[in-house]
């Protein structure tokens, strides 16, 4: 078992996300099963700075839900519970993180189609050769290593880019909230994360090191 999470864990996150932009607490606990928790005398890190922008359609800045910093700063021994739902929360962090660059992009790339004179979504689509997929290809697949990336995810990024060229263009941005909308209509296009996600070696198998 791997002792916290590490940089091969965060990359198996960014391929991840390839299928899924908001995975469950259950279903990250699924998937990185081979973590290894222990309990612990001091507080870990991670528990000092909880709050994180979630881009969920409801709220754009939240604590996990079994956040009490006074109850957690107070405590001098944690059980193997507090620290398995701070690696969840850490977990939880980065594809808030990775949803973060998702969204600027296809805010950027929307704004930049209309400042292009682009007026209608039907002459907005994603391609692996366009400049947007490759901008999302880049972050989470740094060295492209990954050949696999899925056809649904081109079809939610053409979604998602449409959504907020629907949104601007419909003056929809002057509301301080107007991205919750597309957040709902994202948050339902997840798809079924592939089962060699949940092996240990699965970037081994996956990038066929």
């Amino acid at each position: 078992m791997q002792e916290g999470l590490s940089p091969n864990h965060l990359k198996k996150a960014k391929l991840m996300f390839f299928y899924t932009r908001y995975p469950s607490s259950n279903m990250l606990k699924t998937y990185f099963s081979d973590v290894k928790h222990h309990s612990s005398r001091r507080s870990p890190k991670c528990f000092t700075n909880c709050l994180y922008r979630d881009h969920s359609p409801t709220t754009e800045m939240q604590p996990p839900p079994w956040w009490n910093a006074t109850a957690i700063l107070g405590q001098q021994h944690h059980t193997t519970v507090d620290f398995n739902r701070c690696i969840t929360s850490q977990l939880i962090k980065w594809f808030s993180n990775f949803r973060e660059f998702y969204y600027i992009q296809m805010e950027k790339y929307a704004r930049q189609a209309i400042n292009d004179g682009v007026t209608s979504t039907e002459e907005l689509s994603i391609t692996r050769d366009c400049e947007l997929y490759r901008a999302l290809n880049m972050h989470y697949n740094k060295a492209n290593d990954f050949e696999q990336v899925p056809e649904r995810f081109l079809e939610v990024a053409q979604i998602t880019l449409r959504e907020f060229f629907n949104a601007i263009i419909a003056g929809k941005d002057v509301d301080p909230s107007w991205k919750k909308a597309i957040y709902k209509v994202i948050c339902k296009l997840d798809s079924e994360v592939p089962e060699i996600f949940k092996s240990p070696n699965c970037l081994q198998e996956l990038l066929h090191e």
